[in-house]
C-alpha cells in the first residue's frame, strides 16, 4: 500500500532529535485501516475502547481525515469518500499521496473491519508512548540546561505532573462532556441520594446533620471550612476523613449498592503524624485525649484503645506531615496517592501553611490566591472533594456576635471566590467559657452568687453544642447545621432529630 511512503511528521517530538536509528513509535498502516473502516461503516466510530481524537494519529494528512469525519459524524451525516471529497481537493500533502483518490483506497480492502476496536487501542497506545517520548524529552532538556534557575525540584515535580497527564490518557486535555453523558451522571447521582436512605449523593462525612444539608462531598469541589483557634476545625476534619474511610472499608468488607466512602489523603501540615493518629486513636476509643497522651490510662481503657487499634489497622486513610509543602508539591503528592491508593477525598489541614511560587510570595494575598486555585484545580484534576481547612481573622473577636462571616477568611476574596463550599465550626461555649466569673465562696455577695448561677445556667445550656455554619453552597442552600462535640474525645456527632429545638433550629 502506498502508506509506507507517507512523509512521517509529529506534532509533538521532532524525529531530529531521536537518537540515530530510533523512530518515534507509530503504525501508519493501522491508522490507514482503521480510517478505512470508519469511512466504510460509520457506526465503528461509536464503539470504542478509547477516546481516539484527530491528535492521536501520527501522520498530519490521516489527523486532519479524522478530524472531519467526526465534525460531519456529529452533525449526524453519512460519512464516506464522496462526501469527504470537497474538503481535502486543495489539500497539498493529500496530492503527494495521490489525491482525492487516497481516500477511496483507504476503503478498498476493507481489512479494518475485521478489527477495529484493536486497531483504536493501538493507535492510542503508540500515541501516549510519543507523548512519553515528549515528556522524557522535556526533561533532559530541562535538567540539562542551567542558564536560568536551577530548581530540580520543581522539574521533578513538573515531570510529574507530565506523566500524570499521560497515564489519565489527557495528552490534549479532557474531552467536553456533552449534555447527555452530563445528564446521564446526574441521574446516576440521583438514584444514589435516593437509594442511601439519607440523600446522599457524594461521599459522605459521616454526620448525618452535614450530609442532609450538602448531599455529601461531591467528586470536583472545593470545601472550606473554617474557624477561629480552639474551635474544632482539625477535630471534624478528621472526623470527616475516618468516617469516608471507614465507610470504604465497610464496602469493601460487605458490598453494597453504592460506595458513599473512599480512600482519604490527609495533609497535616501542622501536626505530625503520630499526633494525628493519636488524636484520631482518642476519638474512636472515646478516651480522653489528654489521658492518652500523658499515659493515665486505666487497664480497661487501655483494653478499648488496643481494639480501636486493631480495627483501624486498615483504614485506607493516608496521613502526609511533611512540613511546609509548596502547592505544587503537594498536588504532586496527591497525584501519586491517586495511583497507588485511588484516593476519593483529600484533607489540607490548613490553607495558610501552604506555600507558593517563589514568584508569588513576596505579595501573601497573590500567594494564598495561587494555592486556592490550586486546590480548586486538583479537585478538578483528580475528580475528588478537596477539603482545605482555614484560619479567620482576628476580627471575630473584637466583635460583639462572635459568628464568623465570608469577610472574616483571612485573605478571603479568591478563597471565597474559588471555594464551592465554606463551613464556618462556631462554638458559642468556648467564648461563654471566657467570661467565667469566679466561683462564688462563703464570703461572696449574693449579686456574685446569682451572677455565676446565670453563667453557670447559660453554660449548661450551650456546652457540648456546636454549629456548623454553611456560608455558601454552589449547588445548594446556605444555614445552620446542629453537631455535637464531645470536647474530651475532641469527636463531633449528629444530635439525634428530636434534639434540634434544643440547638435553636426549630
Amino acid at each position: 500500500m502506498a502508506d509506507q511512503d507517507l512523509l512521517i511528521r509529529d506534532k509533538s517530538t521532532d524525529p531530529a532529535a531521536l537518537p540515530a536509528g530510533r523512530t518515534l513509535p507509530a503504525n501508519i498502516e493501522a491508522e490507514a485501516a482503521f480510517i478505512g473502516a470508519v469511512l466504510i461503516d460509520n457506526r465503528v466510530a461509536e464503539d470504542l475502547p478509547v477516546p481516539i481524537r484527530a491528535e492521536h494519529f501520527f501522520e498530519p494528512v490521516h489527523a486532519r481525515i479524522y478530524d472531519r469525519i467526526a465534525q460531519l459524524l456529529d452533525r449526524q451525516m453519512i460519512v464516506t469518500p464522496v462526501t469527504l471529497k470537497p474538503y481535502f481537493e486543495a489539500d497539498e500533502a493529500l496530492k503527494e499521496l495521490g489525491g482525492i483518490s487516497y481516500l477511496a483506497r483507504l476503503t478498498a480492502d476493507g481489512q479494518g473491519l475485521l478489527a477495529p476496536r484493536e486497531l483504536a487501542q493501538q493507535i492510542y497506545d503508540l500515541a501516549l508512548l510519543r507523548e512519553l517520548v515528549k515528556v522524557g524529552r522535556d526533561l533532559v532538556e530541562g535538567a540539562l540546561d542551567t542558564s536560568d534557575e536551577v530548581e530540580p525540584m520543581r522539574q521533578i515535580e513538573e515531570a510529574e505532573a507530565s506523566l500524570f497527564n499521560v497515564a489519565e490518557g489527557a495528552m490534549g486535555g479532557n474531552e467536553v462532556t456533552s449534555f447527555k453523558s452530563a445528564s446521564l451522571e446526574a441521574i446516576r447521582m440521583a438514584e444514589a441520594a435516593m437509594n442511601s436512605g439519607g440523600g446522599i449523593s457524594g461521599k459522605t462525612t459521616g454526620l448525618a446533620t452535614i450530609d442532609e444539608k450538602t448531599a455529601g462531598l461531591h467528586n470536583s469541589d472545593l470545601v472550606i471550612l473554617a474557624g477561629r483557634p480552639g474551635m474544632g476545625k482539625t477535630s471534624l476534619a478528621t472526623n470527616i476523613a475516618f468516617n469516608c474511610a471507614e465507610e470504604h472499608l465497610k464496602y469493601q468488607r460487605d458490598g453494597g449498592p453504592f460506595n458513599y466512602g473512599a480512600p482519604v489523603a490527609f495533609f497535616s501540615l501542622e501536626m505530625s503524624a503520630d499526633q494525628l493518629a493519636t488524636r484520631i486513636l482518642a476519638e474512636q476509643s472515646e478516651i480522653s485525649s489528654e489521658a492518652l497522651r500523658m499515659g493515665k490510662l486505666k487497664r480497661e481503657e487501655f483494653q478499648q484503645l488496643s481494639f480501636a487499634s486493631q480495627r483501624l489497622a486498615e483504614l485506607p486513610l493516608y496521613i502526609d506531615d511533611t512540613p511546609a509543602l509548596s502547592i505544587s508539591a503537594l498536588r504532586t503528592r496527591a497525584r501519586r496517592m491517586k495511583r497507588r491508593h485511588d484516593i476519593g477525598l483529600i484533607v489540607v489541614d490548613y490553607l495558610q501553611l501552604l506555600q507558593g511560587s517563589k514568584r508569588s510570595q513576596d505579595n501573601r494575598v497573590n500567594e494564598i490566591s495561587e494555592i486556592s486555585r490550586g486546590l480548586k484545580t486538583l479537585a478538578k484534576e483528580l475528580s475528588v472533594p478537596v477539603i482545605a481547612l482555614s484560619q479567620l481573622s482576628r476580627a471575630v473577636e473584637q466583635r460583639e456576635d462572635k459568628r464568623p462571616q465570608l469577610s472574616d477568611l483571612r485573605e478571603s476574596g479568591s478563597i471565597e471566590q474559588d471555594a464551592d463550599m465554606v463551613w464556618f465550626i462556631f462554638r458559642a461555649d468556648y467564648y461563654h467559657e471566657a467570661i467565667r466569673p469566679d466561683h462564688p465562696t462563703a464570703e461572696s455577695s449574693p449579686d456574685a452568687v446569682e451572677k455565676y448561677a446565670a453563667w453557670e445556667a447559660k453554660y449548661l445550656e450551650l456546652r457540648n453544642k456546636a454549629t456548623l455554619m454553611v456560608a455558601k453552597q454552589r449547588h445548594g442552600s446556605t444555614g445552620n447545621v446542629p453537631l455535637h462535640f464531645q470536647a474530651e474525645y475532641t469527636k463531633f456527632t449528629s444530635p439525634n432529630k428530636r434534639d434540634y429545638s434544643d440547638y435553636g433550629y426549630e
